[in-house]
């Protein structure tokens, strides 16, 4: 039986090959997207790894400390790097300065990618004549003073600068222009992964992230014939209480877990929409494999009639399914491999430099690989092997049990209208459920399989319901028509790996309209303000742009929105500062009681509480309500009362307790903004964003932006997630096309008796191919328009759940895009029928004709 079953596979070997390139491109996916993965996992981790060498024990705040003070723990003093660098054991002391810098490339462009471009302290040794070994200059001498700076040397070789230049920069919005001094090489991770880092001297670094005599960590180096172990003992002896102590090795290792655990999401993602592609690929399995039993109906009759068992022909088939699964499987991880050396290489192609490393291909992708290939083909063939074993030898012989039985139709359909109609109920019953994306989730899984089954029962009316267009195309169409719904099952599991993709991308489609609507509408419906000033990276922005916004003659009205972390009754909560006279003309709030009035009066002169506005979940939740009197412990201890003197319904940007920044300015430690609104004379237009933005010094870390260029951002941002989804789950699609090639194929093969009738009774090639053409065409608008109804249905169930947490969800049908899917789904009707149609078309008519 296993020589009959190899037999079989060499012998249908093109039949099986629409089976293989599913299955490959399905593995492909996935030992792809593990290559990819771990090549780059290993590639941070081993940058990291030798980012740490010079460190045998860091110091650094202690996040996770309860130091009896809202907001971030403070810097660490001067005194403790004096202290640290007299303990025993102790080779050198360095102290670090960090933060982000913005440097400007000679195009006025920003250099590097967001939280990546950094800016550090230079740290002579030898009472400062001697160098940092840390950053070895490459040319010059690192900076001596607040004029100067080191870049490294790999964003010197992008944009062209030298010792001597003067680059532009911004640290939180002031342009700086100091002169290149030095060009160094570095081991930064987030160097070598494409950002920039810019050094300062020490004094300045702590000038503008920090204060004079502070540091964001201190670096201890062991002496000879000292453990990590033990320095890191004698360092815990001088902590402050904010503050922890972790050897070389630890940082070495939670940085990596933090890559892999970074790493993981993009994994898991990746690996669902593989996932995808194999679950679409298994109805190509199925189908396949049935319609191979269904022509081989007599070969197996006579193996049973000459002594095969069920269990062995059984056991035929899936050894068929396994030789054709191992074959796709060892092929897809070739194919994977080349397709993370490819991932890499377009990454670095498209700018997103990432660290040097060899491509890692480890064992466990491979055994996934080929487990995941071979298991899903099996699987997929096991149903048909059953449908063969099933076959008595005589009715075979006679090929009776070739079509499924009515009686069987009918169960199916009762069964696919139970599970749809509890997938649809579960799936409602989510969108207004406490906890309802779980039941969502399982209700939508419920539904698909519910509709599946019921495919070969909507196949007929759904398919009549383009009879009319049909007819244009005389007896081709009408043939088209009729061979479509002549096997329902067949019809059925075509159409459904078609539909399965079209329902995820309608989906995402229809939330993500609705999502990027809610998003726009909540900041032009609360937004009076003509412009939005913040830091490109949304870093924090220092005051002087707000205040200097605020001086110009053009500018009606203006005000910062300022972070304030305060204590309040044990827990940690940020108060958002504005300038109480002014917020009223830039934002819209529907108070439910109270106003903006009284707010810029800050704290009373006489004493007693400031007065602060609050939104009513906030004051529902803490138990509060108008004219009661607020506790609050601010970041440098000092107590205070708040009195609320109105209550307004927050939303998703603007939420929370707001105060005048007079109330709570003295209490901070270091004064930033994260956004200034302002109002205009002349409103929004392109001449007056260009006067904001040169009083700002035409500086590129600032971002100035008005109403329609939020809305850019907002729609550029899910534009992209979308675009991203759409050539993930295009494998899926293509998985789908391959699917509809392969029935057609298969199904010319059976017809070919009929095909050399209908060409010998009159119908010429042109309409044969018009016929296998149309045929193509109805499946795949049929498997179309299926995808693209449920999923309007399920996008709107998810949008019901969204709209319970965003006041201005509503539901946006993306009519423009559901015509293009429409389009797209005959377009790959068309396609899959090339070669089916021209194989047909060149049939011979008197072999045809005497085929069985």
């Amino acid at each position: 039986m296993l020589r009959t079953a190899l037999r079989n596979v060499f012998a249908h070997k093109a039949r099986l090959l629409m089976t293989v390139l599913a299955v490959m491109l399905g593995v492909a996916f996935v030992s792809g997207t593990l290559v990819f993965t771990s090549t780059i996992s290993d590639a941070y981790t081993k940058s990291s790894e030798q980012g740490f060498d010079h460190v045998d024990v860091r110091v650094q705040p202690d996040d996770d400390a309860d130091g009896g003070r809202p907001g971030e723990p403070p810097p660490l003093t001067q005194d403790l790097l004096d202290e640290a660098a007299a303990l025993p054991g102790v080779k050198s002391a360095t102290g670090n300065v960090a933060g982000f810098a913005a440097l400007a490339d000679k195009d006025g462009d920003l250099v590097g990618d967001g939280w990546s471009t950094s800016g550090a302290n230079y740290y002579p040794g030898d009472g400062g004549k001697g160098e940092d070994p840390r950053y070895p200059m490459r040319d010059g001498r690192g900076p001596q003073n607040a004029d100067e700076i080191a870049i490294d040397a790999r964003t010197a070789e992008r944009t062209g600068y030298e010792v001597g230049d003067t680059p532009r920069m911004s640290i939180d919005g002031p342009v700086l222009e100091p002169t290149i001094t030095g060009i160094f090489t570095t081991d930064d991770g987030n160097v070598a992964a494409g950002g920039s880092l810019v050094l300062f001297d020490t004094g300045t670094a702590q000038d503008l992230f920090t204060h004079p005599g502070e540091y964001t960590e201190i670096d201890l180096a062991a002496a000879p014939g000292t453990s990590e172990g033990q320095l890191r003992a004698e360092a815990q002896k001088i902590l402050p209480a904010e503050a922890e102590a972790l050897t070389g090795t630890k940082l070495a290792d939670d940085q990596a877990r933090q890559i892999e655990q970074g790493m993981d999401g993009l994994r898991t993602a990746m690996l669902a929409f593989a996932g995808i592609a194999l679950f679409v690929g298994i109805f190509l399995i199925a189908n396949t494999f049935t319609m191979l039993v269904a022509q081989r109906t007599k070969e197996l009759a006579l193996l049973r009639a000459v002594g095969a068992s069920r269990r062995q022909v059984t056991r035929s088939v899936l050894f068929e399914a396994t030789a054709v699964g191992t074959a796709a499987a060892l092929t897809g991880l070739a194919a994977g491999v080349g397709i993370g050396a490819g991932l890499r290489s377009l990454m670095s192609a498209t700018g997103e430099t990432v660290p040097d490393g060899p491509l890692v291909v480890s064992p466990a992708t491979v055994v996934i690989s080929l487990v995941v290939g071979i298991v899903v083909t099996v699987l997929a063939a096991w149903l048909p092997a059953r449908r063969a074993a099933k076959i008595p030898p005589v009715a075979a012989m006679s090929s009776l049990h070739a079509q499924a039985s009515t009686r069987s139709l009918v169960v199916r359909n009762v069964i696919g209208a139970l599970i749809g109609g509890i997938g649809a109920v579960m799936v409602v019953a989510g969108t207004t459920a406490s906890d309802g994306k779980a039941l969502m989730g399982i209700g939508a899984a419920v539904l698909l399989v519910g509709i599946f089954v019921l495919t070969p029962l909507l196949s007929r009316p759904v398919i009549a319901l383009g009879a009319p267009l049909l007819r244009v195309f005389g007896v081709s169409g009408k043939l088209a028509r009729q061979n479509a719904v002549r096997n329902p099952r067949r019809t059925a599991a075509t159409a459904s790996a078609l539909m399965i993709g079209l329902t995820l991308i309608t989906s995402l489609t229809v939330i993500a309209g609705g999502v990027a609507n809610a998003i726009d509408k909540m900041a032009t419906d609360a937004m009076k303000a003509d412009y939005s000033v913040s830091m490109s990276n949304f870093t924090p922005l220092n005051p002087e742009v707000g205040e200097k916004l605020a001086g110009l003659d053009e500018v009606t009205a203006a005000s910062p929105l300022r972070t304030v972390p305060v204590d309040i009754g044990g827990d940690d909560e940020d108060l958002t500062g504005v300038n109480g006279e002014t917020v009223g003309k830039l934002v819209e709030l529907d108070f439910e009681q109270g106003s903006f009035a009284g707010l810029a009066e800050g704290v009373p002169a006489g004493g007693g509480p400031a007065k602060a506005i609050v939104d009513t979940d906030t004051a529902e939740d803490e138990g509060w309500k108008m004219g009661d009197t607020v506790q609050v412990t601010y970041q440098d201890g000092e107590k205070g009362e708040l009195a609320i003197s109105g209550l307004y319904k927050g939303n998703e940007m603007l939420s929370g307790i707001m105060l005048d920044t007079s109330v709570v300015n003295p209490h901070l430690d270091r004064i930033t903004d994260f956004e200034v609104w302002v109002k205009t004379t002349g409103g929004e237009s392109d001449a007056m964003k260009d006067k904001l933005e040169a009083a700002l010094g035409d500086n590129p870390a600032i971002a100035v932006m008005d109403e329609e260029d939020v809305s850019e951002m907002v729609a550029g941002l899910i534009g992209m997630m979308l675009n991203v989804l759409y050539a993930m789950l295009g494998m899926a699609v293509l998985v789908a096309v391959l699917g509809v090639i392969n029935t057609l194929a298969m199904s010319v093969f059976e017809r070919s008796q009929e095909i050399g009738m209908l060409r010998a009774i009159g119908l010429d090639r042109r309409a044969v191919k018009r016929m296998v053409r149309l045929e193509s065409l109805v499946i795949s608008l049929f498997g179309g328009v299926l995808g693209i109804g449920l999923g309007v249905f399920l996008g709107w169930a998810a949008g019901e759940l969204i709209a319970s947490s965003i006041d201005t969800y509503s539901l946006v049908l993306p009519w423009e895009r559901m015509g293009y899917f429409i389009l797209g789904a005959a377009l790959v009707g068309m396609l899959a029928a090339l070669w089916p149609a021209r194989r047909a078309s060149r049939l011979n008519m008197l072999a045809a004709i005497k085929s069985e």
